[in-house]
């Protein structure tokens, strides 16, 4: 990940408006995925949506001359991501069939703070502060909030969740993993080379535990198929690292609070999903440790990227 620095130009009004718009797909994306269960199996979902992603993301990157080749030594470490990959999808995908859309982009924000945490031991530099440790308290103790709720949550539900919740700390793991080896790499490589791996996984997946596979495509199906695919896993991540490039990551990270409201706000109007009080406060406090981690002005580099996986 690049270093925000002083030669970044300064922050445009567009960069701004283009920056909240990738957040809000982002935030957006589980409400499409949980939406395509109502006609594609849950493994199945994942191995289409990275199929046509990774075929978006190689066109790309041909039309704009970007090496594709691994260079000696570098598969091995793409296998492992890939394997963190495969685990942190399916996982996610299995607990949100069961879990809600909101309380499912709720669990998933967790991943800075879980970063935060894993970084102080595993990342030279990227210690915990004070502020930053403020920030953790706030996330961890959103997430406690909604698992307060108690009305309509069954057995079933409540797994559901803590699948999310082991999916997300894979999700932190595999950052870190990628932050030590990223200099290596092209951006987009460690992008879709997972993806790539993956899609054989998540089919056979699909095979053994979708019955069916497909039980039903409409319009709308297709339509939040192409949405997860195309708008945020392939223009999101083009459009994204263009501006990491241009403007620096420490701009752009100043929007991720974004993420967590569009993901429950569109879960009630889209999905009908119930918007409880302790959700609120739940999404209240996630927001705000967000805010008190990246809003502040400092030298260091955020300590994640903006991830695909979710």
């Amino acid at each position: 990940m690049e270093r925000q620095n002083i030669h970044n130009p300064e922050f445009s009004f567009f960069a701004g408006t283009l920056s909240v718009f990738l957040c809000i797909i982002f935030g957006s994306n589980t409400v499409a995925i949980k939406f395509t269960f109502t006609g594609i199996g849950v493994f199945t979902t994942a191995g289409i949506r990275f199929i046509i992603a990774a075929l978006a993301i190689f066109l790309w990157a041909r039309v704009t001359g970007q090496t594709i080749a691994l260079k000696k030594g570098q598969l091995r470490q793409v296998l492992v991501l890939a394997a963190l990959f495969a685990a942190q999808l399916s996982l996610f995908y299995l607990g949100l069939s069961k879990s809600n859309a909101s309380r499912g982009t709720l669990i998933a924000n967790l991943l800075p703070f879980w970063i935060l945490f894993l970084a102080h031991f595993f990342i030279p530099g990227d210690r915990i502060s004070r502020r930053k440790f403020f920030g953790i308290l706030l996330g961890f103790a959103g997430v406690v909030f909604m698992f307060a709720e108690k009305k309509g949550v069954t057995a079933d539900f409540r797994m559901g969740e803590l699948i999310i919740l082991l999916a997300t700390l894979i999700w932190s793991c595999s950052v870190i993993y990628l932050k030590r080896i990223i200099g290596a790499f092209s951006p987009f490589q460690v992008i879709l080379y997972p993806m790539v791996f993956s899609v054989p996984v998540f089919l056979l997946e699909g095979l053994l535990w979708d019955t069916p596979m497909i039980s039903k495509l409409d319009f709308k199906i297709v339509g939040a198929v192409l949405y997860q695919s195309l708008v945020t896993a392939a223009f999101g991540f083009v459009t994204w690292n263009t501006l990491l490039q241009k403007y620096g990551a420490v701009a752009l990270h100043s929007f991720i609070f974004i993420m967590p409201i569009a993901g429950v706000a569109l879960g009630g109007l889209v999905l009908g999903e119930p918007i409880t009080s302790k959700l609120l406060i739940a999404l209240a406090l996630i927001v705000t440790g967000i805010l008190v981690v990246h809003l502040k002005p400092r030298k260091e580099e955020p300590v994640y990227p903006i991830e695909k996986g979710i």
